[in-house]
């Protein structure tokens, strides 16, 4: 039977082996999906804005961080001691804890994908100056003003969980921070582009959940 507080090396190693496919599977469903949609709309899909302005830095921290633990989950595979320089939290490496991890992990980017895929042509990362038309309220909209985002930082906060460390953490810490500027970013184009409408959705629906 599994322990709980102790996890098992066989715990660790399986941890070890998924976050490095999770990862790479991310970053290959998001290249594929991304020169698909280029290709179908004939047009710009990703707006990080002005150079040096604050959603141009959002974006670029996040892009950042996302290769960083890329790498660092696959060089993790091949060379395990580099977990001694991620700054380990020995009283969070349990096995409840790396479990719980696992499964944010995978169940924030399973909903994300759903998400992105309902969104079908209208997906978009940044703020679109020719956009959006109207304001989309149906399906996980109608429960979350930002639930896309929502979901990415379930999946970060279980990537924390699943490596508890210093850098997990600051990776957490600038992933809320980054997602949590957009956020602010977004909406104060929504309420310029479509003030009334945007007023009575916000005014129903919550910012988060």
């Amino acid at each position: 039977m599994m322990s709980l507080v102790n996890p098992p090396l066989e715990l660790v190693e399986f941890t070890r082996m998924y976050l490095a496919a999770f990862y790479s599977l991310v970053a290959a469903f998001y290249t594929v999906q991304i020169i698909l949609m280029k290709r179908s709309n004939s047009r710009e899909l990703i707006f990080s804005g002005e150079r040096f302005c604050g959603t141009w830095w959002n974006h670029m921290a996040f892009r950042l961080f996302r290769v960083g633990i890329w790498l660092i989950c696959l060089f993790r595979v091949f060379q395990p001691s580099i977990d001694s320089y991620l700054g380990l939290i020995p009283m969070l490496e349990t096995s409840l804890v790396i479990l719980s991890g696992n499964i944010l992990l995978t169940l924030g980017f399973i909903s994300t994908i759903i998400i992105h895929l309902k969104l079908g042509k209208t997906w978009r990362s940044g703020i679109d100056p020719n956009g959006p038309k109207s304001i989309i309220s149906k399906g996980f909209y109608k429960y979350s003003r930002n639930p896309m985002f929502l979901c990415v930082a379930i999946s970060q906060f279980g990537f924390f969980l699943a490596i508890p460390s210093l850098f997990t953490l600051i990776c957490l810490i600038i992933g809320i921070y980054t997602l949590y500027s957009q956020t602010l970013a977004e909406e104060k184009h929504l309420s310029r582009v479509l003030p009334l409408e945007y007023k009575n959705y916000s005014s129903q629906v919550r910012r988060w959940i």
